[in-house]
């Protein structure tokens, strides 16, 4: 038995799995490179300020998920338990030239019960775009997102979006939505029985019968926004309309962090079917730049997880590669005088993924490696061949044994090669 085990809430990705998530960032990247944005990386860790500022110190991530230590220094850091707050730091910190435009990839940490694509080390890729607050760059955001996932082929997805609007009519809202919980105390979830008061948006994140019930029949966030955030929460709305983008006015979608305002957003899988099927999320934070210590800048993203991204896939029975990862020729050397290794050489450098064998294996062995490598063709090089100055290139997915196999000239090998693959 292995006495080490991945730990609990943590997994190992191999092939061939591991191609797909190959995949599935290398057509995150394209496309963020296509709507503008460049590839930023942050620390895992960060002082615990960064993220309490950010997320809330009193919110449930900050409270009972966070991963807080001390280092030797005892100095206090967390470990991320989300993208947003350690881009925007490291704005702050750096101040590139406004709109700034970043895309990220990254583990995140969190500590709770582990279930289906939510992991105590989980991964996330996102965008956080910084500088302006024109509500086409709400549009853009959520654009990038809804062009990714199609790519990744899922079809069964929907758009929910709401408006938190600014500090002003936002608390107008917080304090008539209070006095209703107030009233209806009793009835809420244990947790918000004895919560509600601090924080009552979060009541409305809860996913609880009782609270679901309590506040579908209280108060409405969009009732009351201010002529201003009405207005941009419209112009986002009019954008998605003109890109044909669909969305679903959620006026309970308040998300999980303190540092959102104005535009917030969740693209929902129907395929997974249960209450953990959001794919991804976002929104705008315009006050947390300033949080941060820099000077007020307004600020969108959204951020999405890779393994909730690809269970999604699975549930949609999507099995398109997003990457093709497959070996082209495998190497069998049975001369005893290891010219593999500069043959492979010169393959690779001409633009193949190539295999071999190793310690000396018979033909017939190196032969079934070469099979299970999935390569199209075999390069065979034994005394014979080696003596003529030949290689015999055999195709491995032919049942014809005399056209599945030719032997040319060593050094017209890469043409031959190329020539046979083209075939």
């Amino acid at each position: 038995m292995n006495p080490f085990q991945s730990p609990i809430g943590t997994h190992d990705v191999l092939a061939p799995e591991s191609a797909l998530w190959e995949g599935l960032v290398a057509t995150f990247a394209q496309y963020a490179y296509r709507f503008g944005f460049t590839l930023v990386l942050t620390p895992m860790f960060e002082e615990v300020g960064v993220f309490n500022r950010g997320i809330g110190e009193d919110s449930e991530v900050a409270t009972k998920e966070m991963y807080v230590f001390q280092d030797r220094g005892e100095r206090t850091y967390a470990l991320r338990p989300e993208g947003t707050a350690s881009v925007v730091r490291a704005f702050v910190q750096h101040q590139p030239t406004t709109p700034y435009k970043g895309w990220y990839v990254t583990p995140a940490f969190r500590y709770e019960r582990p279930q289906a694509g939510r992991y105590r080390q989980h991964h996330q890729l996102g965008v956080e775009a910084l500088g302006s607050d024109d509500p086409a760059l709400d549009v853009e955001v959520i654009a990038l997102a809804a062009r990714f996932y199609r790519a990744l082929g899922l079809t069964r997805v929907r758009l929910l979006i709401n408006s938190m609007g600014h500090d002003e009519c936002r608390g107008r809202y917080v304090d008539v939505l209070r006095g209703h919980l107030e009233e209806h105390r009793e009835q809420l979830c244990d947790e918000h029985q004895r919560t509600w008061s601090h924080n009552p948006l979060r009541v409305l994140d809860c996913k609880k019968e009782p609270c679901v019930s309590v506040t579908d029949d209280g108060p409405s966030l969009p009732d009351f926004l201010c002529a201003d955030c009405a207005s941009h929460f419209a112009s986002v709305r009019r954008g998605l309309d003109q890109l044909g983008i669909e969305s679903v006015l959620e006026p309970r979608l308040v998300r999980g962090f303190d540092y959102y305002t104005r535009t917030t957003f969740e693209f929902v899988a129907d395929a997974l079917g249960n209450a953990q099927n959001a794919i991804g999320g976002g929104g705008r934070y315009d006050g947390l730049v300033e949080q941060l210590g820099g000077r007020p800048t307004p600020g969108i993203g959204f951020g999405s997880g890779i393994e909730r991204l690809l269970l999604a896939r699975a549930a949609e029975d999507v099995t398109s590669p997003l990457i093709n990862r497959t070996i082209d020729v495998f190497v069998v050397d049975t001369t005893g005088e290891d010219v593999a290794t500069a043959l492979v050489d010169e393959l690779r450098a001409a633009g193949y993924a190539v295999e071999r064998g190793f310690d000396g294996r018979s033909m017939r062995s190196q032969m079934k490696l070469a099979d299970r490598s999935g390569a199209r063709a075999a390069l065979l090089v034994g005394p014979q061949e080696l003596a003529a100055g030949q290689i015999t290139i055999r195709d491995l997915r032919s049942d014809d044994f005399e056209q599945a196999q030719q032997r040319v000239a060593r050094e017209n090998i890469v043409g031959a090669l190329r020539e046979h693959l083209n075939k």
